[in-house]
């Protein structure tokens, strides 16, 4: 995964959402917010756009994504 870069792309998901609940490290969310701060975006907006892209580049044992099997 070297060399990739996470660039902040308009929102893809619109409509009914659920809160879920997870517990960070505390520097996690400390890097979290500067990133918010950075990108005039709230902490919740950094996570969903960061699992989005580690959903989109999620190697299992046997299914690559990002379109890849």
């Amino acid at each position: 995964m070297a060399g990739k870069k996470l660039i902040i792309p308009p929102k893809r998901y619109q409509g009914i959402t659920s809160v879920v609940s997870a517990r960070l490290p505390n520097e996690m969310i400390q890097s979290l917010d500067q990133v918010a701060l950075e990108t005039g975006r709230n902490r919740n907006e950094i996570i969903q756009i960061c699992l989005e892209f580690a959903i989109d580049n999620l190697e299992t044992g046997t299914v690559k994504r990002g379109g890849s099997v």
